[in-house]
């Protein structure tokens, strides 16, 4: 839908709005909403985040008062016009006046899409949709996979040189990686590690093999300094319960006592559950994929979306980044690049797998986006379309 240049500087207010909900909204969605009136000035706005409970148009409402009778409502996502934990919104908006919504998308939700337009309609109520739509539908990619499909969004993440290495030779890599933790070499510089952390924030749950908490010793945390509603899960794959009890991760959990370490495994080892679990780590079994055994991965994307996890970043090193890509499960990309050359066949690949073997069945990723951190770059890019059957 064209939009004129004062509807979109309002919309993307109210997209800037629901970015502030990145966080603390999961796992409904990112809403921000702006009440103006018909000069273009701001009457009130809202932000709506899962702890405040009430929405963002109702928050732009009481912002507003009674100045928002013959107003219009710039809003990212359709309101909602079913009872959920708050009554429907579109009855707020239609009870206080609001002469027009302009709205950049419909609810992902197929049960409830466009319903909250034809109600306001049926009011009298101007509706304009689909400016902005591209930048909207992006922002909650992860509620509409989640919502749509009863799986997390997921996003293979990984950092390497232009030659594609991951991580020196596992003889070579103790003098780039201490024990305790990265602290030397990095791979990427500090603008595009940052970022790392940007992304950590955006998601729900870390996933990572045990291969990686072997080698690395990593904490997995989320270091953006921004709020976020809950803890970020850290999900490891250990078929046979080999997470030490002295990594940083149990011991941090152990600390801390928040449940934020889940493991998933497909041992029997009933004394390694247990000492795990005194610990304070959470300790699932899944089913075993022949022939070696590892976890099912849609059995465990699933039971994360049990524990209403919409996103998911996966972390982990050669062998989970091929696993996950012949399971098809992963939907995007965001892959770092440093311009560096390993040059070592013995350097550890991007995957460590059987692959595809061949062009046409290659796994393509479209609609990429490039960015830059200095002198590295990323590559943003969707293996499947989240809104898609």
């Amino acid at each position: 839908m064209p939009a004129h240049s004062a509807d979109e500087q309002l919309l993307t207010r109210a997209l800037e709005l629901a970015r502030q909900g990145i966080g603390l909204a999961s796992p409904n969605p990112y809403v921000g909403a702006v009440i103006a009136d018909a000069q273009g000035n701001v009457l009130g706005t809202g932000t709506y985040s899962y702890a405040a409970v009430k929405h963002a148009e109702i928050l732009a409402l009481e912002a507003a008062g009674t100045k928002a009778r013959g107003a219009t409502l710039y809003i990212n996502l359709e309101p909602h016009a079913h009872q959920g934990r708050t009554p429907p919104c579109t009855d707020a908006l239609i009870a206080a006046g609001i002469h027009r919504v302009v709205a950049c998308m419909p609810d992902p939700n197929p049960k409830v899409s466009g319903v909250g337009f034809e109600k306001l309609r049926a009011a009298g109520i101007q509706v304009e949709v689909g400016a902005l739509e591209e930048q909207a539908r992006r922002l909650n990619e992860a509620f509409a996979r989640y919502i749509r499909h009863g799986t997390p969004l997921v996003t293979l993440k990984a950092a390497m040189t232009l030659d594609g290495k991951i991580a020196p030779a596992p003889a070579d890599r103790a003098r780039d990686i201490p024990s305790a933790g990265y602290s030397g070499n990095w791979i990427t510089g500090e603008t595009a590690r940052a970022h790392v952390h940007e992304l950590r924030h955006e998601n729900d749950a870390l996933l990572v093999g045990i291969g990686t908490v072997l080698a690395d010793n990593p904490l997995l945390t989320d270091r953006s300094g921004r709020a976020r509603r809950r803890p970020l899960l850290r999900a490891i794959l250990d078929s046979r319960l080999r997470l030490p009890l002295e990594s940083r991760l149990v011991q941090s959990v152990a600390a801390e006592r928040n449940g934020d370490v889940l493991v998933f495994h497909t041992s029997e080892n009933e004394a390694r559950k247990s000492q795990l679990e005194q610990l304070g780590v959470r300790v699932e079994n899944v089913s075993p994929v022949p022939p070696d055994g590892r976890p099912d991965l849609p059995a465990v994307l699933r039971r994360l979306a049990q524990l209403e996890i919409t996103s998911v970043m996966i972390e982990g090193g050669a062998t989970v980044n091929a696993t996950t890509l012949a399971a098809n499960v992963v939907d995007k990309v965001f892959l770092y690049y440093a311009p560096k050359f390993m040059g070592d066949p013995r350097a550890i690949p991007f995957t460590a797998g059987a692959g595809f073997h061949t062009m046409s069945h290659a796994a393509q990723v479209q609609h990429t986006h490039l960015h830059r951190f200095g002198e590295d770059f990323a590559v943003e890019g969707y293996l499947r379309d989240p809104y898609g059957e």
